[in-house]
Protein backbone atom coordinates (compact mmCIF):
# COMPACT_ATOMS: atom_id res chain seq x y z
CA UNK A 1 0.00 0.00 0.00
CA UNK A 2 1.17 3.52 -0.92
CA UNK A 3 2.51 5.57 2.02
CA UNK A 4 0.23 8.62 2.96
CA UNK A 5 1.66 11.97 2.94
CA UNK A 6 3.27 12.94 5.81
CA UNK A 7 1.91 16.23 5.85
CA UNK A 8 -1.42 14.28 5.32
CA UNK A 9 -0.39 11.94 8.20
CA UNK A 10 -0.03 14.79 10.43
CA UNK A 11 -2.84 16.91 9.54
CA UNK A 12 -0.90 20.07 8.71
CA UNK A 13 -0.74 21.99 5.05
CA UNK A 14 3.22 21.82 3.71
CA UNK A 15 3.33 25.69 4.85
CA UNK A 16 3.26 24.68 8.75
CA UNK A 17 6.21 25.76 10.78
CA UNK A 18 8.70 23.84 13.07
CA UNK A 19 6.13 24.56 16.16
CA UNK A 20 3.46 23.13 15.00
CA UNK A 21 4.90 20.25 13.05
CA UNK A 22 5.35 19.11 16.68
CA UNK A 23 2.15 19.71 18.46
CA UNK A 24 0.53 18.18 15.36
CA UNK A 25 3.07 14.96 15.94
CA UNK A 26 2.65 15.31 19.95
CA UNK A 27 -1.21 15.18 20.08
CA UNK A 28 -1.55 12.02 17.45
CA UNK A 29 1.63 10.20 19.75
CA UNK A 30 -0.57 10.56 22.87
CA UNK A 31 -3.59 9.53 21.18
CA UNK A 32 -1.88 6.57 20.10
CA UNK A 33 0.73 5.99 22.46
CA UNK A 34 1.36 2.38 23.29
CA UNK A 35 0.40 2.32 26.83
CA UNK A 36 -3.00 4.31 26.19
CA UNK A 37 -3.66 1.84 23.41
CA UNK A 38 -2.30 -1.60 24.94
CA UNK A 39 -2.36 -4.88 21.81
CA UNK A 40 -3.98 -2.46 19.35
CA UNK A 41 -2.23 -2.96 16.06
CA UNK A 42 -4.19 -0.07 14.31
CA UNK A 43 -2.74 2.81 16.65
CA UNK A 44 0.28 1.12 16.84
CA UNK A 45 0.80 1.22 12.82
CA UNK A 46 -0.88 5.16 13.36
CA UNK A 47 1.71 5.72 16.36
CA UNK A 48 4.61 4.75 13.80
CA UNK A 49 3.27 6.83 11.26
CA UNK A 50 3.07 9.72 13.08
CA UNK A 51 6.68 9.32 14.28
CA UNK A 52 7.78 8.50 10.71
CA UNK A 53 5.98 11.95 8.87
CA UNK A 54 7.77 14.11 12.47
CA UNK A 55 11.24 12.37 11.69
CA UNK A 56 10.98 13.84 8.28
CA UNK A 57 9.17 16.88 8.56
CA UNK A 58 11.00 18.17 12.32
CA UNK A 59 14.38 17.71 10.16
CA UNK A 60 15.13 21.06 7.89
CA UNK A 61 17.13 18.84 5.96
CA UNK A 62 15.20 15.94 5.46
CA UNK A 63 11.98 18.03 4.74
CA UNK A 64 13.72 20.33 1.94
CA UNK A 65 14.45 17.27 0.09
CA UNK A 66 10.63 15.72 0.93
CA UNK A 67 9.05 19.16 -0.30
CA UNK A 68 10.93 18.97 -3.40
CA UNK A 69 10.86 15.31 -4.21
CA UNK A 70 8.28 13.35 -2.16
CA UNK A 71 8.42 9.99 -0.95
CA UNK A 72 11.50 9.22 -3.49
CA UNK A 73 13.39 12.00 -1.92
CA UNK A 74 13.69 9.68 0.97
CA UNK A 75 14.75 6.66 -0.91
CA UNK A 76 11.07 5.45 -0.78
CA UNK A 77 11.45 3.54 -4.44
CA UNK A 78 14.79 2.04 -3.16
CA UNK A 79 12.91 -1.26 -2.26
CA UNK A 80 14.77 -2.72 0.00
CA UNK A 81 17.72 -0.74 0.00
CA UNK A 82 16.67 0.22 3.25
CA UNK A 83 16.20 4.13 1.69
CA UNK A 84 14.08 6.51 3.68
CA UNK A 85 12.33 7.53 7.02
CA UNK A 86 10.23 4.52 6.80
CA UNK A 87 11.27 0.95 8.65
CA UNK A 88 10.94 2.98 12.37
CA UNK A 89 11.12 0.52 14.95
CA UNK A 90 9.15 1.27 18.56
CA UNK A 91 12.62 1.15 19.84
CA UNK A 92 13.52 3.72 17.30
CA UNK A 93 10.81 6.23 18.48
CA UNK A 94 11.27 6.09 22.42
CA UNK A 95 15.07 6.08 22.18
CA UNK A 96 14.41 9.45 19.23
CA UNK A 97 11.40 11.02 20.38
CA UNK A 98 10.88 9.73 24.03
CA UNK A 99 10.99 13.84 25.20
CA UNK A 100 8.54 14.84 23.17
CA UNK A 101 6.10 13.80 25.51
CA UNK A 102 6.83 16.03 28.91
CA UNK A 103 5.53 15.79 31.91
CA UNK A 104 2.53 13.66 30.10
CA UNK A 105 1.95 10.76 32.38
CA UNK A 106 2.77 8.14 30.42
CA UNK A 107 5.16 4.93 31.58
CA UNK A 108 7.96 3.54 29.75
CA UNK A 109 6.83 1.22 27.19
CA UNK A 110 7.67 -2.55 28.73
CA UNK A 111 9.34 -3.88 25.59
CA UNK A 112 11.43 -0.59 25.25
CA UNK A 113 13.64 -0.34 28.26
CA UNK A 114 11.20 1.46 30.47
CA UNK A 115 10.85 0.88 34.62
CA UNK A 116 7.00 -0.42 34.65
CA UNK A 117 5.96 3.50 35.82
CA UNK A 118 8.85 5.73 34.87
CA UNK A 119 9.97 7.34 31.65
CA UNK A 120 11.49 5.36 28.90
CA UNK A 121 14.85 5.24 29.44
CA UNK A 122 17.48 6.83 26.89
CA UNK A 123 19.31 5.13 25.07
CA UNK A 124 22.40 6.81 23.12
CA UNK A 125 22.01 7.43 19.20
CA UNK A 126 24.69 7.38 16.73
CA UNK A 127 25.82 10.10 14.34
CA UNK A 128 25.00 10.24 11.10
CA UNK A 129 27.35 9.57 8.27
CA UNK A 130 27.94 11.60 4.72
CA UNK A 131 29.42 9.93 1.38
CA UNK A 132 29.20 10.72 -1.97
CA UNK A 133 27.86 8.22 -4.30
CA UNK A 134 29.13 8.79 -7.95
CA UNK A 135 26.81 7.64 -11.18
CA UNK A 136 26.94 7.49 -14.79
CA UNK A 137 24.17 8.10 -17.01
CA UNK A 138 23.46 4.42 -17.73
CA UNK A 139 23.31 3.95 -13.82
CA UNK A 140 21.10 6.59 -13.35
CA UNK A 141 18.51 5.35 -16.30
CA UNK A 142 18.62 2.00 -15.38
CA UNK A 143 18.88 2.37 -11.28
CA UNK A 144 22.06 0.25 -10.01
CA UNK A 145 23.00 -1.47 -6.51
CA UNK A 146 26.65 -0.39 -5.16
CA UNK A 147 28.51 -1.96 -2.80
CA UNK A 148 30.46 1.05 -0.31
CA UNK A 149 33.00 0.68 2.00
CA UNK A 150 32.66 2.64 5.27
CA UNK A 151 34.53 3.43 8.28
CA UNK A 152 32.22 3.72 10.85
CA UNK A 153 31.29 3.25 14.45
CA UNK A 154 30.38 -0.24 15.12
CA UNK A 155 29.35 -2.25 18.75
CA UNK A 156 32.32 -3.17 20.30
CA UNK A 157 32.57 -7.16 19.91
CA UNK A 158 34.49 -8.16 22.96
CA UNK A 159 31.60 -6.49 25.31
CA UNK A 160 28.48 -7.19 22.74
CA UNK A 161 28.39 -3.43 23.02
CA UNK A 162 27.46 -3.30 26.76
CA UNK A 163 30.43 -1.00 27.31
CA UNK A 164 31.66 -3.67 30.50
CA UNK A 165 34.35 -5.78 30.87
CA UNK A 166 33.46 -9.85 31.01
CA UNK A 167 30.31 -10.19 33.54
CA UNK A 168 31.27 -7.10 35.88
CA UNK A 169 27.89 -5.45 34.66
CA UNK A 170 26.41 -2.31 36.17
CA UNK A 171 24.93 -0.41 39.12
CA UNK A 172 21.85 1.39 39.06
CA UNK A 173 22.94 4.98 38.67
CA UNK A 174 22.75 6.75 42.20
CA UNK A 175 21.94 10.10 40.98
CA UNK A 176 18.78 9.54 39.02
CA UNK A 177 18.03 6.18 41.21
CA UNK A 178 17.84 4.06 37.82
CA UNK A 179 15.25 6.46 35.52
CA UNK A 180 18.04 8.01 33.47
CA UNK A 181 15.93 11.93 34.84
CA UNK A 182 16.74 14.40 37.24
CA UNK A 183 13.87 16.34 38.54
CA UNK A 184 14.18 20.02 39.82
CA UNK A 185 11.29 21.93 41.36
CA UNK A 186 11.48 25.68 40.78
CA UNK A 187 8.78 28.69 42.40
CA UNK A 188 7.49 30.70 39.99
CA UNK A 189 4.90 33.31 40.68
CA UNK A 190 2.17 30.81 39.56
CA UNK A 191 3.82 28.08 41.99
CA UNK A 192 5.96 25.26 41.73
CA UNK A 193 6.92 24.20 38.97
CA UNK A 194 8.83 20.45 38.32
CA UNK A 195 10.51 19.93 35.05
CA UNK A 196 13.04 17.03 33.87
CA UNK A 197 16.09 16.37 32.37
CA UNK A 198 18.79 14.08 31.38
CA UNK A 199 20.60 12.82 34.03
CA UNK A 200 24.11 14.19 34.01
CA UNK A 201 26.17 11.15 35.78
CA UNK A 202 24.50 8.24 33.09
CA UNK A 203 23.60 10.27 30.47
CA UNK A 204 20.07 9.34 30.79
CA UNK A 205 21.16 5.47 30.73
CA UNK A 206 20.42 4.47 34.09
CA UNK A 207 23.13 2.51 34.88
CA UNK A 208 27.05 2.80 35.52
CA UNK A 209 29.48 0.27 34.40
CA UNK A 210 31.72 -1.00 36.94
CA UNK A 211 34.22 -2.36 35.13
CA UNK A 212 35.03 -0.62 31.54
CA UNK A 213 35.95 -3.32 28.50
CA UNK A 214 39.02 -2.81 27.92
CA UNK A 215 38.77 -2.73 24.41
CA UNK A 216 36.21 0.10 23.69
CA UNK A 217 37.23 1.81 27.35
CA UNK A 218 33.60 1.85 28.72
CA UNK A 219 31.86 3.03 25.24
CA UNK A 220 30.65 0.14 23.70
CA UNK A 221 31.59 1.07 20.07
CA UNK A 222 34.82 0.66 18.21
CA UNK A 223 36.12 1.92 14.79
CA UNK A 224 36.03 -0.55 11.59
CA UNK A 225 35.06 -0.95 8.14
CA UNK A 226 31.52 -1.66 6.78
CA UNK A 227 30.77 -2.73 3.53
CA UNK A 228 27.23 -1.59 2.95
CA UNK A 229 25.59 -2.36 -0.08
CA UNK A 230 23.02 0.43 -1.77
CA UNK A 231 20.03 -0.03 -4.11
CA UNK A 232 19.85 3.40 -5.98
CA UNK A 233 16.59 4.03 -7.91
CA UNK A 234 16.54 5.08 -11.64
CA UNK A 235 15.98 8.52 -12.13
CA UNK A 236 17.83 10.23 -9.46
CA UNK A 237 19.96 13.67 -10.18
CA UNK A 238 22.93 15.34 -8.73
CA UNK A 239 22.57 16.89 -5.51
CA UNK A 240 20.12 14.29 -4.00
CA UNK A 241 20.41 12.81 -1.23
CA UNK A 242 19.02 9.52 0.18
CA UNK A 243 19.26 7.96 3.67
CA UNK A 244 19.89 4.43 4.28
CA UNK A 245 18.14 4.15 7.83
CA UNK A 246 20.45 2.83 10.52
CA UNK A 247 23.63 2.76 8.36
CA UNK A 248 25.31 5.68 10.48
CA UNK A 249 27.58 5.34 13.61
CA UNK A 250 26.31 3.27 16.30
CA UNK A 251 25.10 4.59 19.34
CA UNK A 252 27.27 4.03 22.49
CA UNK A 253 26.59 1.19 24.70
CA UNK A 254 23.86 -0.88 22.54
CA UNK A 255 22.44 2.64 21.44
CA UNK A 256 20.25 3.68 17.98
CA UNK A 257 22.16 3.55 15.10
CA UNK A 258 22.70 6.65 12.71
CA UNK A 259 21.88 7.31 9.13
CA UNK A 260 24.32 6.95 6.19
CA UNK A 261 23.31 10.19 3.83
CA UNK A 262 24.02 9.23 0.38
CA UNK A 263 24.89 12.33 -1.89
CA UNK A 264 24.50 11.32 -5.55
CA UNK A 265 26.69 13.25 -8.03
CA UNK A 266 26.81 13.11 -11.84
CA UNK A 267 29.20 12.09 -14.10
CA UNK A 268 29.39 13.42 -16.98
CA UNK A 269 28.73 11.26 -20.67
CA UNK A 270 30.92 12.07 -23.53
CA UNK A 271 28.22 12.30 -25.63
CA UNK A 272 24.82 12.85 -24.82
CA UNK A 273 23.56 15.38 -22.22
CA UNK A 274 20.83 15.34 -19.29
CA UNK A 275 17.81 17.90 -19.25
CA UNK A 276 15.64 16.99 -17.13
CA UNK A 277 14.37 13.37 -17.87
CA UNK A 278 15.30 13.79 -21.62
CA UNK A 279 18.61 13.42 -23.39
CA UNK A 280 20.09 15.41 -25.29
CA UNK A 281 22.17 14.53 -28.48
CA UNK A 282 24.42 16.77 -31.27
CA UNK A 283 24.20 14.67 -34.96
CA UNK A 284 25.67 16.83 -37.35
CA UNK A 285 25.50 15.15 -40.98
CA UNK A 286 27.00 16.35 -44.07
CA UNK A 287 25.79 18.67 -46.89
CA UNK A 288 24.87 15.99 -49.36
CA UNK A 289 23.24 13.74 -46.61
CA UNK A 290 20.90 16.44 -45.80
CA UNK A 291 19.72 16.89 -49.28
CA UNK A 292 19.67 12.82 -50.05
CA UNK A 293 18.49 11.24 -46.97
CA UNK A 294 20.59 8.86 -44.93
CA UNK A 295 20.53 6.32 -42.47
CA UNK A 296 22.52 6.84 -39.65
CA UNK A 297 23.16 5.28 -36.15
CA UNK A 298 23.45 7.38 -32.69
CA UNK A 299 24.44 6.57 -29.64
CA UNK A 300 21.57 5.91 -26.56
CA UNK A 301 21.87 5.06 -22.99
CA UNK A 302 21.94 1.42 -23.58
CA UNK A 303 23.17 0.74 -27.09
CA UNK A 304 22.82 2.31 -30.52
CA UNK A 305 19.80 3.40 -32.60
CA UNK A 306 19.22 3.77 -36.07
CA UNK A 307 17.36 6.71 -37.53
CA UNK A 308 16.37 7.52 -40.79
CA UNK A 309 17.27 11.04 -41.75
CA UNK A 310 14.62 12.27 -44.60
CA UNK A 311 15.94 13.86 -47.64
CA UNK A 312 15.80 17.53 -47.49
CA UNK A 313 16.13 17.97 -43.76
CA UNK A 314 16.94 21.12 -42.65
CA UNK A 315 19.30 22.05 -39.70
CA UNK A 316 17.90 22.65 -36.62
CA UNK A 317 15.08 19.72 -37.01
CA UNK A 318 14.66 17.50 -33.69
CA UNK A 319 13.98 14.23 -33.67
CA UNK A 320 12.30 12.53 -30.95
CA UNK A 321 12.96 8.94 -29.79
CA UNK A 322 10.84 7.81 -27.67
CA UNK A 323 10.78 6.53 -23.94
CA UNK A 324 14.94 6.72 -24.45
CA UNK A 325 15.21 9.00 -21.88
CA UNK A 326 15.28 8.94 -18.04
CA UNK A 327 12.60 7.51 -15.94
CA UNK A 328 11.08 9.82 -13.48
CA UNK A 329 12.17 9.11 -10.08
CA UNK A 330 8.27 8.98 -9.18
CA UNK A 331 8.14 6.62 -11.60
CA UNK A 332 5.50 8.40 -13.44
CA UNK A 333 7.05 8.23 -16.84
CA UNK A 334 10.27 7.68 -19.05
CA UNK A 335 11.91 10.96 -20.84
CA UNK A 336 13.27 11.05 -24.54
CA UNK A 337 16.23 11.24 -26.36
CA UNK A 338 16.37 14.57 -28.69
CA UNK A 339 18.37 14.12 -31.89
CA UNK A 340 19.31 17.41 -32.93
CA UNK A 341 20.46 17.50 -36.44
CA UNK A 342 23.13 19.44 -37.16
CA UNK A 343 23.64 20.33 -41.39
CA UNK A 344 27.58 20.26 -41.78
CA UNK A 345 28.91 23.10 -43.88
CA UNK A 346 32.21 22.18 -45.28
CA UNK A 347 34.97 25.11 -44.72
CA UNK A 348 37.72 24.03 -47.09
CA UNK A 349 37.15 22.84 -50.47
CA UNK A 350 39.10 22.13 -53.52
CA UNK A 351 38.68 24.42 -56.67
CA UNK A 352 36.62 21.78 -58.58
CA UNK A 353 34.72 21.04 -55.48
CA UNK A 354 33.88 25.18 -55.64
CA UNK A 355 33.22 24.84 -58.99
CA UNK A 356 30.33 22.03 -58.80
CA UNK A 357 28.83 23.96 -55.99
CA UNK A 358 28.68 27.50 -58.54
CA UNK A 359 26.56 25.71 -60.72
CA UNK A 360 24.47 24.74 -57.87
CA UNK A 361 23.95 28.20 -56.98
CA UNK A 362 22.13 29.00 -59.57
CA UNK A 363 19.66 26.64 -59.47
CA UNK A 364 15.80 27.82 -57.96
CA UNK A 365 16.15 24.54 -55.78
CA UNK A 366 19.28 25.54 -53.96
CA UNK A 367 17.02 29.14 -52.91
CA UNK A 368 15.88 28.95 -49.36
CA UNK A 369 11.69 28.89 -49.73
CA UNK A 370 10.76 27.86 -46.24
CA UNK A 371 6.96 26.58 -45.94
CA UNK A 372 5.02 26.52 -42.83
CA UNK A 373 6.57 23.16 -42.14
CA UNK A 374 10.09 24.78 -41.70
CA UNK A 375 9.93 26.03 -38.36
CA UNK A 376 12.41 28.55 -37.26
CA UNK A 377 14.35 28.52 -33.99
CA UNK A 378 11.83 29.98 -31.89
CA UNK A 379 8.97 28.05 -33.42
CA UNK A 380 11.12 25.05 -32.01
CA UNK A 381 11.84 25.89 -28.92
CA UNK A 382 8.15 26.57 -28.26
CA UNK A 383 7.41 23.28 -29.80
CA UNK A 384 9.67 21.97 -27.34
CA UNK A 385 8.57 23.40 -24.04
CA UNK A 386 5.24 22.77 -25.18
Amino acid sequence: MAKRDYYEVLGLSKGASSSEIKKAYRKLALKYHPDKNPDDKEAEEKFKEAAEAYEVLSNPEKKQRYDQYGHAGMGGAAGGGGFGGGGMSMDDIFSQFGDIFGGAGFGGFSGFGGQGGGRTRRRNRGSNIRVKVSLDLKDIVNGVEKKIKVKKYVSCKSCSGSGAEGNSGFDTCDTCGGSGQVNRVTNTFLGQMQTASTCPKCGGEGKTITNKCNTCHGDGIVKDDETIELKIPAGVEGGMQLSVSGKGNMGARNGVAGDLIVLIEEEEHPELKRDGNNILYDLYISFADAILGTEVTVPTVNGKAKIKIEAGTQGGKVLRLRSKGIPDVNGYRTGDQLVNINVWTPQNLSKEEKGLVEKLKGSKNFEPQPTSNDKGFFGRMRDYFN
